[in-house]
């Protein structure tokens, strides 16, 4: 038997109500997935499930399921933890907006996965009172009936049965006779909510498949409307078992109801707490024309909403630059963990990049003779954005961190105007940290949006940026993203291509002038909106890199996820500097077809949400 614990849901009244407390109280909290908030005995949520189902008796495998958004928080959660890294399901989705749906995520680990057995599905945000709660029971019960099994709980005084999945079961043989999906008042006596707790049979599990076909929108895709088409509509035999009372589901509480499970926290309020400032800073793909704006190319990128950095200010006594518990780690499980996030990120995260950023600020405004207060900070960050694949994650946590000191310190887009503050971006990873960089990134991420770029001789040399002209972003087509789990064979993209370029090597030279030819290209296609070039000039991109750069430097992952999408008739190339590939199919059914190719593959598969700038604003989250 395997089991499955889904986390991959988005937003909830919880984290919304953390975010914007207050009181400082709670603050550790914010960004940190449901299922990893404090529970019972001490103990995260998910750490209670996790020892509630690592039985090798019972299991053979446990999966977790969760979304690109909260990934990471889960994978380091699993290295301390001793559960498989490898059994973490990427659903792709960064956002409420295109999140797959919680059965729609179960198929996806089954298909993914190739699972052929039972299976037992867990939310694993779900709180249990019981710590002596056994397992084995349940299976035994699912062992003893022929069919499937939901586990359910009697509804306490207060709760309403509109807010709930209602079974009503037969007391003899615990058959589920009806289920109804939040029954408006007066439809049903029952008492019994179903929780998202199943055991599922191998041949049931083929039915998911039809049920999300006839469903079309994600939010439709509920286990809630799962059942109540299994039971009501298919007549499966599904048997019901009452859960121990006391859980709650953290995706419908709030804060006020969850502050009884975190009374190990202090609940002093601050006096007038300063009002934090939190700025964003999206990733970006490059659509055209890179990697040529480091040799005095052009290139057209735009900045998405799936993955972004954030960074939040806070006045305080002292200045303090607050070390994030994913990329900054300080406490590590065990030596073994410690050992396989070093092997697997380095020894550089987020941290040294806040630090350069702030120096950088300070030695700029001084030369600007730019008076800054005598104020200091508390400075911290998150980001979303996968590391490795070349998606500027390192610059969006830079620019963010400027929009809050501009913010913080009152500094205008006079004092520091966007050409100049693509430029200052760049500093701080060149001068500062040595991070081989060209300007494409930070223009894109300043400006935002769609952003059209020469980075000409010509100008450079005379103006010291390039002409930045922002691109109009109504009616574009779906542009799709995937990139590597592991991105460590994805190759070194940059090679020895800088110092043939600047020997004046003639295959190189001429192929950066061939790029800026195509941005042009591309440029027109975009303004006639004539997609069917673009996607071919997107092709002609990819070829020409490869020409200069080779497969041996593009690595072999590149060139798996490049051929994979151009089975499907897709356009693909790099968006970056390595280990992913963004892609413009025009067939929407090949689309979805390529999509589970990638996610079989082992890729994180997700359609491209563009960020579209509002008319404000240095700072402030958008």
């Amino acid at each position: 038997m395997i089991c499955i614990l889904l986390v991959a849901g988005h937003g909830t009244v919880l984290q919304t109500q953390i975010k914007n407390d207050n009181t400082g109280l709670y603050s550790h909290l914010t960004g940190v997935p449901k299922a990893l908030l404090p529970g019972t005995g001490g103990k995260k949520i998910l750490d209670f499930w996790w020892e509630t189902v690592n039985v090798r008796q019972l299991f053979t495998e446990v999966y977790l399921v969760t979304n690109a958004d909260k990934y990471k928080h889960y994978e380091r959660w699993a290295t301390a933890n001793d559960f498989p890294v490898e059994n973490i399901v990427n659903d792709g989705s960064t956002t409420l907006k295109d999140q797959l749906g919680a059965v729609a995520d179960l198929e996806l680990v089954i298909r993914s996965r190739k699972l052929d057995d039972d299976v037992v599905v867990i939310a694993g945000d779900m709180l249990c009172a019981d710590q002596n709660f056994d397992i084995a029971q349940v299976i035994r019960f699912f062992r003893s009936k022929p069919g499937e099994l939901i586990i359910y709980y009697e509804m306490e005084e207060g709760e309403r049965s509109s807010s709930r999945g209602i079974v009503e079961v037969c007391p003899k043989t615990h058959r589920i006779t009806r289920f109804l999906e939040k029954p408006e008042e007066g439809r049903t006596v029952s008492r019994l909510a179903s929780v998202v707790f199943y055991c599922v049979r191998r041949d049931t599990l083929s039915y998911m498949s039809d049920f999300l076909s006839l469903q079309t929108r994600t939010t439709e895709r509920t286990f809630g409307l799962f059942w109540e088409w299994l039971i009501n509509e298919k007549q499966l035999d599904v048997f019901g078992m009452k859960l121990p009372t006391g859980f709650q589901l953290i995706g419908q509480v709030g804060l006020s109801d969850y502050t009884k499970w975190l009374t190990h926290y202090s609940t002093k309020k601050q006096d007038n707490p300063a009002q934090p400032i939190t700025c964003r800073s999206y990733a970006r793909v490059g659509l055209m024309g890179n990697p040529s704006d480091g040799f005095n190319g052009k290139t057209i990128a735009m900045t998405i909403s799936n993955f972004w950095a954030e960074v939040t200010l806070v006045e305080s006594q002292i200045l303090a630059l607050v070390p994030h518990p994913l990329n900054d780690p300080t406490e590590f499980g065990s030596l073994q963990d410690l050992f396989c996030i070093s092997r697997r990120e380095g020894y550089l995260g987020g941290l040294r990049l806040l630090q350069a950023t702030c120096k950088k600020f300070y030695q700029f405004c001084s030369k600007r003779g730019i008076a800054l207060t005598k104020q200091n900070f508390t400075l911290k960050y998150d980001t979303n954005i996968p590391r490795q694949v070349g998606l500027a994650g390192s610059s969006a946590i830079v620019s963010a961190t400027l929009k809050c000191l501009m913010e913080f310190y009152n500094i205008t887009d006079n004092d520091l105007p966007k050409p100049i503050r693509a430029n200052f971006i760049l500093s701080v990873e060149t001068d500062e940290l040595f991070i081989t960089a060209g300007l494409q990134d930070r223009v894109v991420q300043v400006y935002e949006g769609l952003v059209y770029m020469d980075f000409s001789k010509k100008l450079m040399d005379e103006q010291g940026y390039g002409n930045y002209a922002s691109m109009d972003m109504s009616d574009l087509p779906r542009f799709w993203l995937a990139y590597l789990s592991d991105p460590s064979d994805s190759g070194r993209i940059h090679s020895n291509i800088r110092q043939r370029w600047l020997s004046g090597e003639p295959v190189v030279v001429e192929a950066m002038k061939t790029f800026a030819e195509l941005t042009d290209q591309a440029r027109s296609a975009i303004k006639e909106r004539d997609w069917t070039r673009l996607a071919q000039l997107m092709d002609q991109n990819f070829e020409l890199r490869r020409s200069i750069y080779t497969d041996d430097c593009l690595g072999p992952g590149n060139l798996r996820m490049v051929q994979l999408a151009r089975q499907f008739g897709s356009a693909v190339k790099l968006p970056g500097s390595g280990g992913a590939v963004v892609g413009l199919c025009l067939d929407q059914v090949r689309l979805v077809e390529m999509r589970q190719a990638f996610q079989e593959a082992g890729c994180v598969f997700c359609v491209i949400s563009p960020y579209i700038p509002s008319a404000s604003s240095v700072g402030g989250l958008h």
